[in-house]
């Protein structure tokens, strides 16, 4: 990632191509993945905001196999977009100061103080099923 795109919290994670294939309703986000191929491999992730949800929300599909959510906003004042990091299981704040946090959300190393709360996470009939706080 640039300067500028630091600068300017311009991050690399995108929406998902096919817009109807999230939902949010009633506390939770459900994501139909045979609709979202940037989640179908390891190190996929996209970026979920907008109305009906009540925060902007990254989600990422870990080396591991497993899925993983957080609010798609750093801890560190200027509380900019999160990017996963290619190849690692971090995810990145989209600023100057480069926060990076593990999946559990525990801040490794960066201006922001403050751990990320990660959103639970569960694979149900074909879908991602992620609680909002």
């Amino acid at each position: 990632m640039g300067f500028f795109q630091r600068l300017f919290g311009i991050c690399q994670t995108r929406p998902p191509g096919d817009a109807g294939c999230w939902s949010a309703a009633d506390g939770k986000i459900e994501i139909i993945l045979d609709r979202t191929p940037e989640l179908s491999r390891p190190g996929g992730a996209i970026r979920l905001e907008g109305p009906p949800l009540p925060q902007r929300v990254l989600v990422v599909h870990g080396r591991g196999g497993d899925f993983h959510a957080f609010p798609n906003r750093c801890t560190h004042a200027g509380h900019r977009r999160l990017d996963p990091l290619p190849g690692e299981d971090k995810i990145r704040c989209c600023s100057i100061g480069q926060s990076v946090f593990d999946y559990q959300g525990q801040r490794i190393s960066g201006s922001a103080r403050d751990p990320l709360e990660p959103l639970p996470v569960e694979v149900k009939d074909g879908k991602l099923v992620i609680a909002l706080p």
